[in-house]
């Protein structure tokens, strides 16, 4: 294998590994760490997991695979996660989704060229009595407008990340 946490993350780890009863109960923020210092959970990166926690592989996949919060893929330096479960949906998401699109110029699921924001859906952003509601990186944007969410894009681009 090519890949190992850092130091510093390695560090992490032990401290994080001794405040859980095992290592699978250690799963999520062993991904958490790992997608931190690469940027994404690769298989690569899923199988370095499993070693380094003693867990099959087969474990560490299924669960990077089924939580949405464990990017697969190389991500923009912003990621806009739109929500479009129902309460969302209801109140808008469909067109916060196509005003982002429109300006950032790619469709959902796609990396601006100069890999600055990559958007994607996702089905719950757990914001349903604020809604519409989009996450970009860790920070959340609820009760949302298309010229409102336009206008984050705006400002992120500009370096103001308020």
């Amino acid at each position: 294998m090519s890949i190992a946490f850092s130091k510093e993350s390695d560090a992490q780890l032990e401290r994080l590994l001794k405040t859980y009863p095992n290592a699978e109960a250690c799963l999520i923020p062993a991904l958490h760490l790992a997608q931190a210092q690469f940027g994404y959970v690769s298989h690569e990166v899923m199988e370095m997991v499993a070693a380094r926690l003693g867990l099959p592989p087969q474990k560490v996949l299924s669960t990077s695979t089924f939580y949405t919060m464990f990017n697969k893929q190389p991500v923009g330096r912003f990621h806009v996660q739109v929500c479009a479960n129902v309460s969302c949906y209801l109140r808008g998401s469909d067109s916060i989704l196509k005003a982002l699109e429109e300006e950032l110029g790619i469709a959902a699921g796609h990396t601006t060229p100069d890999k600055a924001f990559t958007l994607t859906t996702v089905q719950c952003l757990a914001a349903c009595g604020t809604a519409p509601a989009m996450q970009v990186n860790d920070t959340y944007y609820e009760n949302l407008t298309p010229d409102a969410a336009r206008d984050v894009v705006r400002r992120l681009r500009k370096g103001d990340a308020r």
